[in-house]
């Protein structure tokens, strides 16, 4: 994608159009303002105070992932692979989020950290705890340059400004409320921007699926344009996967998507896990990811379909599919900007453009919020500057979301080169996510997983995941799709797992009295608990909570399958 204006993505925004946006401006800002009197101490900057009620932190949960992975990448997966894409969700995110809620949260809240890596230092010491911190910051500054460079593009189709114009203008926007009020900002914006997301698109998956003559025109037309029903069901996913084996495909779905991917990115990374961790009580932490798993299951509904429309109904983007080439202007990533460039009248467009603002806000201002937590507490704070007063990290931490936000403007560019931004990601996330959670599952259930293993298995799972994605660039593997992310990722967690093993069983673990509150065989059932909790309705216990959820999405793979 070229990063100039272009007028085929021109939305033609009216008066009230721009008014909604502005009021949608006016509450964002707002809420940064009075965000700001809340924050006193660092505590309160990076981590809410550790106060927020279940349903906040849960809808901030969600919404925080529901950026441009959700709506730009998934739409694009639609528009490109169909129902397969529905594999993000039901087996490559809720069963992850199931578990974090229901496993691994008691330990993250309950061991009082201020971070995953920090968690990493307390398990495995400081060599494991430096490595994940900078790994996870340079993650966190590439993903949020996905998000900026697709606000930016919004930008640019709204405005017709320069995209490199754009994307310096998109990080002012989204920096202006993070510095104000740290993560209480973000996540009370994420909860408006979740409302304003599901309220934006649904209308427009409705119009859509009016204009394409319902259900059955949308299988009807997917039929013809592509000569066969293979995206018209989840499984096996041949074309998403990169294998022409069913077995292989539905292999490498579920244990590279739905077990290393999606388990190494839901319960390893932070951006996620600190929403949780600013709730006010251990059951309430628990229940955030379980809360946001609800509805995580059925956005896909106002994601993917309105993807899989585009890719018959918009003319540009029909022929992108049908020939690749780059002479048709457009590519998958244009998918819902197109969809609502022609399907929307004035008022309701403007109402999906703030939708499409908040989705990409809300993804960029959690990964700089999570940055700057990790910069300044695990970084700084532990290796450069040590023992100052409170008042130094929180200047630090508004400092380093200064540097990071136009640190990010600079791997936006890097995102601009994908046709369809889910290959990036899900490359991103071999390497950085599936290395971490094989070390975190091991760590955590093996008591005799040692410092050393911990960063040498790291360390080395990353580095076959790079290898993996060397060989598929220059050829030597040759995996269509997003087979080769899958292939990287699985490739990092059995690399990790191995030498983690081979390194412990040569050094020396630590005392069993030392990893109490860090593994799961030597941690009391009482220190998992909070008394705060004594008091909760049977309906708020998360074991249920969860129980519940998983069988829903038993029921929709059944039903699509």
């Amino acid at each position: 994608m070229t990063l100039v204006a272009d007028a085929s993505l021109r939305l033609d925004a009216g008066f009230w159009d721009y008014t909604l946006i502005a009021v949608y401006f006016v509450f964002v800002l707002g809420i940064g303002l009075m965000a700001r009197y809340a924050v006193s101490d660092s505590l309160d900057f990076f981590l809410s105070g550790r106060s927020l009620p279940a349903w906040v932190t849960g809808l901030a949960f969600i919404s925080a992932n529901l950026g441009a992975i959700e709506i730009v990448g998934m739409s694009a997966n639609g528009a490109e692979y169909g129902m397969p894409t529905m594999h993000y969700f039901w087996i490559g995110a809720v069963p992850a989020m199931l578990f974090l809620g229901v496993v691994m949260m008691p330990f993250y809240y309950g061991s009082k950290v201020r971070s995953v890596p920090e968690f990493m230092l307390r398990r495995f010491g400081p060599t494991a705890h430096l490595v994940n911190a900078i790994s996870f910051a340079l993650a966190q500054v590439l993903i949020a340059g996905v998000n900026l460079f697709l606000l930016a593009t919004l930008v640019d189709a709204l405005l017709g400004w320069p995209r490199p114009v754009a994307i310096l203008a998109a990080a002012i926007i989204v920096l202006s409320y993070i510095t104000l009020g740290g993560l209480s900002a973000a996540i009370y914006n994420e909860v408006l921007q979740f409302f304003v997301i599901v309220a934006a698109l649904f209308p427009l998956t409705v119009v859509a699926l009016d204009r394409v003559g319902g259900w059955d025109g949308l299988t009807s037309g997917i039929r013809d344009a592509t000569g066969s029903t293979e995206q018209l069901s989840a499984w096996p996913g041949n074309e998403l996967a990169g294998f022409d084996s069913s077995i292989l495909s539905v292999i490498g779905i579920v244990f590279g998507l739905g077990f290393v991917l999606s388990f190494g990115y839901w319960t390893t990374n932070f951006v996620e896990v600190q929403r949780a961790m600013a709730s006010k009580s251990m059951s309430a932490a628990r229940r955030a990811p379980i809360i946001g798993a609800y509805p995580k299951m059925f956005i896909p509904f106002i994601v993917v379909i309105p993807g899989m429309i585009a890719a018959v109904i918009v003319p540009e983007l029909a022929e992108f599919k049908q020939t690749q080439s780059t002479e048709a202007g457009v590519d998958y990533n244009d998918a819902i900007l197109l969809l609502m460039r022609d399907l929307l009248p004035n008022g309701m467009l403007g109402l999906a453009i703030a939708g499409l603002l908040a989705s990409f806000m809300a993804g960029m201002a959690a990964n700089i919020s999570s940055f700057n937590t990790v910069f300044s507490y695990d970084i700084w704070q532990r290796y450069v500057v040590k023992d100052r007063e409170d008042g130094y990290y929180l200047r630090v931490g508004r400092t380093i979301t200064v540097v990071a936000t136009f640190a990010a403007v600079g791997t936006a560019f890097i995102a601009a080169g994908y046709s369809n931004l889910m290959d990036y990601l899900q490359q991103l996330f071999s390497f950085f996510n599936a290395p971490l959670f094989a070390t975190f599952i091991l760590g955590m259930f093996w008591k005799r997983m040692t410092a050393a293993a911990g960063w040498i298995g790291l360390v080395a799972g990353t580095l076959s995941a790079v290898t993996v994605f060397v060989l598929s660039e220059t050829g030597v593997i040759d995996l269509p799709g997003q087979g080769s992310a899958f292939l990287a990722a699985g490739a990092a967690f059995v690399v990790d797992i191995l030498v983690s093993v081979v390194v412990s069983l040569r050094t020396a673990p630590k005392p069993a009295a030392e990893l109490a509150g860090l593994v799961y065989g030597l941690t009391p059932k009482e220190d998992l608990q909070d008394p705060r909790d004594r008091n909760e309705a049977w309906y708020q216990r998360p074991g249920l909570m969860a129980g519940i959820a998983l069988v829903l999405i038993i029921i929709l793979n059944i039903v699509f399958f």
